[in-house]
C-alpha cells in the first residue's frame, strides 16, 4: 500500500477498504439504510464500521467456502447474496444461507482482487490488480461494463446519484457513470490513493498516499481544500459529523476538522511506534482502530484519549465492526475476536489457523470473513442448522 515518500513498495499491504452512497430518493435511502445489508466495506457510507444487523449472542462456523488462493476482499452482504474477491481472480456470488455458490466472475487471467466489493443498482462493482473497474450483474455474473486506470485499484467504489466514485494506484480519484462507465471527472493527487472516498453531503473525503487529506467537491471533483496528516494514509477516513477520523504510516491516528482544515487531535501510542493500515470505527463514544504493532485501540473522539487496548498477537490489518455492545476483528495471529466496546475486555474468539486481512461483512444477522488460506467463513447462531 502506500509507504512513506521516501520508500514506496511496489505492492500495497492487503488492507481494503471499501465506502458506498449518498441518497437522492427515497428509494436510495432505505437500501443504504437496510438492516440486513452490508452492500459494502465499512457498512455505511460514511465509513463508520457500524453494523445495523445484530448478531446472536452465541456465535458458531454455518458453513465454510475454501478456495485456493487468499482472500482479502471484504464481503459485500445484500438480499441473503454474498459477494466477495479473492487473489485467484474470482468475484463469487454465495448463498448467505448455505454457502453455495451462485456465479463466478473472472476479471482477467493473472489479475488479483483486493478490492472489497460494491453493491448498488443490480451492479457488483470492483477493481482489479491491473487497475480496471468492473461493474458486473448481481443476478448473472455477466459483465456489465469495464474502465481502466493506469494503476492497482484496492480501493472500493462509493456512490453518489448516478455516478461510482474510486480511487486507483495511479494517484487519481474516479468519478464514472454507473450506467456505462464513462468518466465523469477525475482529480489527481500526488501519490497513490489506496484509500475508498467517503461521502459526506456534498464532499468526497479522500485519505492519500500524499500525505494530504483531499476535500473535493461531489458534482465537480474540484478540490474545496487540503488538510496535510504528516504521513501517507492507506486507512480510509471514517466520517461523524464535522470530524474524520483515520490512521496513518507515520504512528498516529489523527481527527480531522474537514470543514474547517484543521487537525483537532492527534494520538500517538508513546512507546510504541506503529502503522496504522486499517479504517476506525467510529461512534459518538469511541473511535476504534488496529495497528501493526497488534493492538485494537479505543479513543475518546473528543479528545483521543485512551480509553482500553487489547493485545493480540498478530498485526491487525483489517477493520474491526460494531455490532451492538460487540467489537469484531480478525488478526494476524489468525484469530476472529470479540470485546465489549465499553472494556476492550474479550467475549469470544474463533481460531482459524491462517492470518485475517480482511475485516468482518455483517448482514443477515451473520458475520462473513476470509483469511489467507482462502477459507470464507460464515457466522451465525451457534445451534443454526442449514
Amino acid at each position: 500500500m502506500c509507504t512513506p515518500r521516501h520508500s514506496f513498495d511496489r505492492r500495497c499491504p492487503v488492507v481494503v477498504a471499501a465506502v458506498f452512497f449518498i441518497v437522492v430518493c427515497p428509494a436510495r435511502l432505505s437500501w443504504a439504510m437496510a438492516g440486513n445489508d452490508w452492500p459494502m466495506f465499512r457498512g455505511n457510507t460514511k465509513l463508520t464500521g457500524v453494523a445495523t444487523s445484530p448478531l446472536p449472542d452465541k456465535l458458531g462456523v454455518l458453513w465454510k467456502f475454501e478456495l485456493q488462493e487468499a482472500i482479502t476482499s471484504t464481503a459485500a452482504i445484500v438480499d441473503g447474496v454474498v459477494y466477495v474477491g479473492a487473489d485467484d481472480g474470482y468475484l463469487y456470488a454465495l448463498d448467505l444461507a448455505t454457502g453455495k455458490k451462485r456465479w463466478r466472475y473472472k476479471v482477467g487471467e493473472d489479475e488479483l482482487i483486493r478490492s472489497s466489493p460494491t453493491v448498488y443498482d443490480g451492479k457488483v462493482f470492483v477493481g482489479d490488480s491491473l487497475g480496471v473497474m468492473h461493474a458486473v450483474d448481481r443476478a448473472t455474473g455477466r459483465k456489465k461494463w469495464t474502465f481502466t486506470t493506469d494503476g492497482e485499484i484496492i480501493s472500493s467504489v462509493n456512490v453518489y446519484k448516478d455516478r461510482a466514485i474510486f480511487g486507483s494506484y495511479d494517484g487519481s480519484v474516479y468519478a464514472l457513470k454507473i450506467a456505462d462507465g464513462s468518466l465523469v471527472w477525475k482529480f489527481e493527487t500526488q501519490g497513490r490513493v489506496h484509500s475508498t472516498p467517503g461521502l459526506t453531503g456534498h464532499e468526497v473525503l479522500v485519505a492519500g498516499c500524499d500525505e494530504n487529506l483531499h476535500v473535493l467537491d461531489v458534482e465537480t471533483g474540484k478540490s474545496q481544500r487540503e488538510v496535510p496528516l504528516g504521513s501517507v494514509a492507506g486507512a480510509s477516513a471514517a466520517i461523524r459529523d464535522s470530524r474524520a477520523y483515520v490512521g496513518t504510516y507515520g504512528h498516529k491516528v489523527l481527527a480531522i476538522d474537514w470543514q474547517r482544515g484543521s487537525i483537532a487531535w492527534t494520538f500517538a501510542d508513546p512507546d510504541r511506534d506503529f502503522p496504522i493500515m486499517s479504517s476506525a470505527v467510529v461512534t459518538k463514544d469511541a473511535v476504534i482502530v488496529g495497528g501493526r504493532d497488534k493492538r485494537l485501540r479505543s479513543l475518546d473522539p473528543r479528545d483521543g484519549k485512551l480509553n482500553w487496548t487489547f493485545v493480540t498477537k498478530g498485526r491487525i490489518e483489517g477493520s474491526a465492526v460494531l455490532v451492538g455492545n460487540r467489537v469484531l476483528f480478525g488478526s494476524g495471529d489468525g484469530n476472529l475476536y470479540a470485546l465489549d466496546h465499553r472494556t476492550g475486555r474479550e467475549l469470544w474468539r474463533f481460531e482459524s489457523g491462517a492470518p485475517f486481512s480482511a475485516s468482518p461483512a455483517v448482514g443477515g444477522g451473520r458475520l462473513v470473513i476470509g483469511n489467507e488460506d482462502g477459507v470464507l467463513y460464515c457466522f451465525g447462531r451457534a445451534d443454526s442448522k442449514n
